[in-house]
């Protein structure tokens, strides 16, 4: 397991920070306007360059006046690139360089951590041109992209990624540290994640130490249960963000993907005297996101009347319905129902995330599945699937190789991910599929047999032009 980079994006108002954090994230989560200082709060994301996840922050953009910037720094953009691995520094092409730009350079050069001066706005501009200008910030080789486009971001983050790596003692920390199956326990505050904590563990009183690499606020809790190691992830309650006026309190989201990052099944834990709020739900999201295993706890349900109980199963059903494949489980920390059982359901979940699937099992699926329902035609052709296999674990990833698989609609790929988690029982874990379409190796013959064939056919020609001169003369 890897661990997570955290990217802080800073920069002048209406740079384009948004819309990068948008392509880097694949979301639309960030609001992308041409009006400055759109964003007043900062945003967080999940991205990925092949198996490497990676955190992305996007921040307000920065006054550029020295005493806007020093306050700003300060109280909000300040926490973001304590916690960055990384900080892309965005400018405008098209604007050139401006004095906030130097102004906003210098405090950047102080936070003694890679910095990656991005130009922004480049399409169809002189890649060399649009970056000589920026070379006085010191700052390094600027790199023109454009963020709207997609221009030059992919091979970015791969040698953004590159460069900072994982180190040995990281990897060797997480698997020492936290043995076993690792859980992260994630929620609103009060829902009683420490008391699960306490319960599950035996003891009211536990020994919390800091994981190197990781926020200094997750706390990891090793025990064993039944000749099985675990590591409980217990992290900071998430708040609504009317409700959060500590400023350290607004990095518990990055806090929580982390922690859903470095485990292998995350338990949500819900209020069952509130019902599903809006909260959960985006927890919910992010729990999606990471790809691990999930179970969702209903806490409080001893408290419960029978109609509040219906009603807390109507709001699953109706509200968490994108996660259908997650389990789910009643309990009550306080007293203790029920929680015997979630660490039996845990162990059920990661060993269905990290169940081995035999390639000719997987292929057989496929082609049962392919008898069932076959694909829709795509531009008048039939998409042809000719077999599957493991691309990768926690969460299962099943590559079909076939023809004409790029524009296979979603709603076919869900029937195949429903058809795969029966068959394997893949229950608690969400089910990726991958296309990869098969390329023709006598794709370059038949064209060679086609430039023959040409030259033949003007031959031919030539010969009957030559024949019928030899009949005029005649």
């Amino acid at each position: 397991m890897s661990m997570q980079r955290v990217i802080a994006l800073v920069g002048r108002p209406n740079v384009g920070k948004s819309t990068l954090f948008n392509r880097l994230t694949r979301t639309r989560n960030a609001l992308v306007s041409d009006f400055p200082g759109l964003t007043r709060d900062r945003q967080y994301g999940i991205g990925r360059v092949g198996e490497r996840p990676y955190i992305v922050v996007d921040t307000g953009g920065l006054s550029g006046d020295t005493d806007g910037v020093e306050v700003f720094m300060q109280q909000q953009v300040q926490l973001a690139l304590e916690e960055a691995s990384a900080v892309f520094f965005l400018v405008d092409a098209r604007d050139g360089l401006v004095p906030h730009d130097q102004v906003i350079a210098e405090k950047v050069r102080a936070l003694n951590k890679p910095v990656f001066l991005l130009v922004n706005k480049a399409e169809g501009l002189s890649h060399a041109t649009v970056a000589a200008d920026f070379y006085s910030l010191g700052l390094g080789e600027p790199i023109a992209i454009s963020s709207a486009h997609g221009e030059n971001v992919t091979s970015l983050m791969h040698d953004v990624l590159d460069s900072l790596g994982v180190s040995d003692e990281e990897e060797a920390s997480l698997k020492t540290l936290a043995p076993g199956i690792r859980i992260a326990v994630v929620g609103r505050p009060n829902v009683g994640k420490s008391t699960l904590i306490n319960r599950m563990v035996g003891e009211e009183r536990v020994i919390a130490f800091d994981m190197p690499g990781t926020t200094r606020d997750s706390i990891f809790v090793p025990f064993e249960r039944d000749d099985q190691q675990y590591t409980l992830i217990d992290t900071a309650g998430i708040r609504r963000r009317a409700r959060v006026n500590d400023m350290i309190e607004k990095f518990s989201v990055i806090k929580a993907i982390q922690a859903m990052e470095s485990a292998h099944v995350v338990i949500v834990m819900l209020d069952g005297s509130e019902g599903i709020t809006d909260q959960d739900l985006h927890l919910v999201g992010m729990a999606l996101e990471s790809g691990r295993g999930l179970v969702l706890a209903v806490n409080k349900w001893d408290g419960l009347t029978k109609d509040q109980r219906e009603d807390i199963k109507r709001q699953i059903d109706l509200r968490l319905s994108f996660v259908s494949y997650a389990e789910h489980h009643f309990i009550s920390a306080l007293h203790g129902t029920g929680v015997g059982l979630l660490l039996g359901m845990v162990k059920q979940v990661y060993t269905a995330a990290t169940r081995t699937l035999p390639t000719p099992a997987l292929t057989r699926v496929l082609q049962d599945s392919l008898l069932v329902h076959q694909p829709p035609l795509v531009r008048g052709r039939r998409v042809k699937m000719r077999y599957a296999h493991t691309g990768g674990h926690n969460p299962p990833i099943i590559v079909i190789h076939g023809n004409q698989l790029d524009d296979m609609p979603a709603a076919y790929t869900r029937f195949l991910e429903q058809r795969f988690r029966k068959a394997f029982d893949l229950y608690g874990t969400p089910v990726r599929i991958e296309y990869k379409t098969s390329e023709n190796p006598f794709a370059d013959r038949k064209n060679e047999l086609s430039d023959r064939q040409i030259k033949r056919k003007k031959r031919m020609i030539g010969f009957a032009k030559a024949n019928d001169k030899r009949k005029k003369r005649k």
